[in-house]
């Protein structure tokens, strides 16, 4: 059996607008349940503890109506602290997307540290939408920046447009064009369609709809 986790944003508003954050409610309901169906147990840290604040849910899908309902939901509501777990019990970590974790996870030294703990011992990490803004900033023992030379994707700028996301306004920078200037290879797909994308043990996925891919995707190395 594997174990997973997944690292949550505390924050409930973002930019000078103050536009309602946390975590995106299917970017945790879909990966939690390809998890849960392929028998992994998936716990849940965030940076507060607690409930973690999200927005985007719609009772529509079905993933996340039974993930609303479900003891994972519940658990999740509980969530501890990051700084209170003992990550290396973990095989592989997950940060779901949201605006919030552009504020509470980019330069968190917890947060830091434990991608690069991850990233050096042969683990997965996972990613999706605006997850990927926690693999910024990350330096590894040999000076290196993590996202150097690596492939990777995340919510691109042609979607924060569409979304209406402005500089300032709703997001603190551009995500894409941050990834790159830490040297990530970015590649992307249509908006909003689903684009999933894989380099050694990081595993990125570019918006809501990829979330299930990531998922699926981090599912099959776990397994190799």
């Amino acid at each position: 059996m594997k174990h997973i986790l997944f690292i949550v944003t505390s924050t409930n508003k973002t930019g000078t607008e103050e536009r309602a954050a946390g975590y995106e409610f299917s970017e945790i309901a879909d990966p939690y349940t390809v998890f849960t169906e392929n028998g992994f147990t998936v716990d849940f840290a965030s940076m507060l503890g607690g409930a973690p604040p999200y927005v985007g849910y719609d009772e529509s899908q079905s993933t996340s109506r039974n993930f609303k309902n479900s003891s994972g939901f519940k658990r999740l509501n509980f969530s501890q602290k990051l700084s209170e777990i003992d990550t290396t019990a973990y095989d592989a970590i997950f940060f779901p997307g949201g605006l919030g974790l552009m504020t509470d996870m980019v330069e968190d030294p917890l947060v830091k540290q434990t991608i690069k703990n991850f990233y050096e011992s042969g683990k997965l990490i996972g990613a999706v939408c605006h997850g990927p803004a926690a693999l910024l900033n990350v330096k590894l023992s040999n000076g290196d920046n993590l996202l150097a030379g690596k492939k990777i994707n995340s919510f691109t700028e042609a979607e924060e447009a569409i979304d209406k996301h402005t500089l300032g306004g709703v997001i603190p920078f551009m995500l894409e064009d941050e990834l790159i200037k830490q040297g990530a290879i970015f590649s992307h797909g249509k908006p909003f369609a689903p684009y999933v994308v894989a380099d050694e043990k990081l595993v990125s996925g570019q918006n809501p709809a990829s979330a299930t891919g990531v998922a699926q995707q981090m599912v099959e190395l776990l397994r190799e």
